[in-house]
């Protein structure tokens, strides 16, 4: 952010702060609620992760704090502490939010941000639908008014049927009001859309929801000191202070995957959304820069008492539309979120935790990118497999560990597609036009050119060597004594490849074959310097890659027909004239 800071900027900044506070506060404490925590850490949260990550990150309008997702592994990871046992819950929380910001520092120091962007959308596509499905799942109880049953140690579908079915009797009052409260968010959103509103729609269900809840009595409590309907309770009226976290090596030991899938999915999270709103702002991003703001916003929030978070989609949007132009949005936000929660906290114990809830099922919906998934499934079977298996390793797995299923899963199916390398057939006209070989096309007499396109990695080596092998025995059984090996459309060859040629290229001056390479690339012809061809193959045979496309194969065809006629005893007979000769590859 630069110092010239002009007032203009400034007051854009502010409402576009003041506007997002007005969303961050309502989804702050639900945010918690799904981490199983108590909603005060998710506002510390929408304070100092908001803060850090506003200053020192590279996107003028990515908005950090808790989100969905990361509050949806966080409750898995916290999962395996026992319910009557909240405050060692509590610390572990904040000892997992040091060790994802120092994964993601690391991660930061040594450059790699970059790498993120080898995950691919489909794996983040399923996740999202996965996780936008557990949240949903995860509401069930708040919704229904009835206890959760079942411990951390049980799967979440188990969970959840233990307690539908265990829970007891649903609660009218709590699912009138979290009914309510989804149809009125409904409706507000529309109304928002279609008027062009300030997008104050969650805050504005959620104290409506609270009214109506205080209005009937439902919230309040009764002579038994127990209300109708379950409430936030209190939420002190002070800011994150600074606090140690208490740490245990057991607890490093049974959070450390859990802390690295959080790492790398929150930065996935705030990189996509970085990129999708720089792709209208033409603003350049520093992945790196951002990946260092999100660990030290999650390493700083960790000793202050905050629930982990990253970019929130939500808030990024909401403060681009309201027309934040540079991190200080950011900034003012995270403090509009202090003053209230300063001024205001005491009203928070008479939101109903069925409008929680059903604020989450709304949530959960627009979680997922409905559009995305419906193109990523229809894109491809690779995509839809990826989107599939990512969806339901976290719904019946884990969620923590689904990102990185996914992204593993992308790899191993990726490497087949990436191991394909083809080798077609080519001709070179009278005209000098060179072209794939068509069923009619004369066989060839003296010369193949051979045409290899894709990786030249050790995945290839198999392809390669069934081509070159069929090449081999073709000039055998046909008495052709030259071969041009077009290599323009292979990139990256490696030790495994390289070695797969040298062997031919012997074997072929053994046989008395004349090999000679075609759209040589830099990489490839480094490779050829560093192994030492030139020390026994003719340089003369190699021909550079040229910007003109099929030049340096109609050289190498020029310079195969001179060594033709160089070694044929007697001229060609007039019948055949030498321009009407076609080369072919195979």
């Amino acid at each position: 952010m630069s110092f010239d800071y002009p007032w203009s900027a400034a007051r854009k900044d502010l409402l576009a702060g003041v506007t997002v506070a007005a969303i961050a506060l309502p989804q702050a404490m639900a945010y918690a609620l799904i981490a199983g925590v108590d909603p005060r850490f998710g506002l510390y949260s929408a304070i100092i992760v908001t803060l850090v990550a506003s200053i020192f990150g590279s996107s003028s309008h990515l908005i950090n704090g808790p989100t969905n997702a990361i509050s949806l592994v966080v409750f898995s990871a916290l999962a395996i502490f026992d319910p009557s046992a909240r405050l060692d819950a509590y610390q572990a929380m904040f000892l997992l939010g040091v060790m994802i910001g120092t994964i993601q520092i690391l991660i930061a120091i040594f450059k790699l941000g970059d790498l993120t962007r080898y995950i691919s959308e489909s794996v983040v596509i399923g996740f999202m639908a996965g996780a936008g499905l557990l949240v949903a799942l995860s509401q069930v109880g708040n919704l229904l008014g009835i206890k959760d049953r079942g411990t951390g140690h049980q799967h979440v579908l188990n969970r959840v049927w233990m307690t539908v079915t265990q829970g007891g009797p649903a609660n009218w009052h709590s699912l009138a009001i979290g009914i309510g409260t989804i149809l009125l968010l409904l409706i507000l959103r529309k109304l928002t859309r279609k008027y062009r509103l300030p997008q104050f729609d969650m805050l504005a269900a959620l104290i409506v929801a609270a009214l109506v809840a205080a209005k009937f009595g439902w919230s309040l409590p009764g002579p038994d000191g127990k209300s109708l309907i379950a409430v936030v309770g209190n939420v002190p009226a002070s800011l994150p202070m600074p606090h140690i976290p208490e740490i245990k090596f057991s607890w490093i030991k049974d959070l450390s995957g859990s802390a690295f899938a959080i790492a790398f999915l929150g930065l996935l999270e705030a990189l996509a959304i970085a990129k999708s709103i720089a792709v209208q702002t033409r603003q350049p991003l520093d992945y790196n820069k951002q990946c260092l703001a999100e660990g030290l916003a999650n390493f700083t929030g960790g000793f202050f008492q905050c629930l982990p978070g990253s970019g929130s989609l939500t808030r990024s949007a909401i403060n681009y539309q309201a027309g934040g132009v540079t991190r200080a949005s950011g900034i003012f936000a995270a403090g509009t979120v202090a003053i209230v929660v300063v001024s205001l906290a005491p009203l928070a114990r008479f939101i109903p935790k069925p409008a929680l809830a059903g604020l989450l099922l709304v949530a959960a919906a627009r979680l997922v990118d409905w559009k995305r998934l419906s193109y990523a499934m229809r894109a491809s079977r690779y995509d839809a497999g990826l989107v599939l298996a990512t969806a339901s390793s976290a719904v019946f797995i884990s969620v923590e560990f689904s990102i990185l299923i996914g992204a593993a899963l992308s790899v191993v199916l990726f490497i087949p597609r990436a191991a394909r390398l083809k080798a077609s057939e080519l001709v070179v006209t009278p005209e000098g036009v060179v072209r794939e070989r068509f069923p009619g096309d004369p066989a060839a007499s003296e010369l193949i050119i051979c045409d290899f396109e894709g990786q030249l990695f050790f995945g290839a080596a198999p392809e390669l060597d069934r081509s070159l092998t069929e090449l081999e025995h073709r000039t055998q059984a046909e008495g052709i004594r030259f071969v041009i090996l077009r290599l323009k459309r292979s990139r990256n060859p490696d030790m495994v490849c390289l070695d797969r040629f040298e062997h031919f290229l012997r074997r072929a001056q053994k046989l008395g074959l004349t090999v000679l390479l075609a759209g040589v690339r830099p990489d490839f012809a480094q490779g050829l310097n560093n192994l030492r061809f030139y020390d026994w193959f003719p340089a003369e045979n190699v021909f550079r890659e040229e910007e003109e496309i099929y030049s340096s194969t109609l050289h190498a065809v020029r310079r195969a027909r001179e060594l033709i006629k160089q070694s044929s005893p007697t001229p060609p007979p007039s019948t055949a004239p030498d321009k009407d000769e076609l080369y072919y590859l195979v």
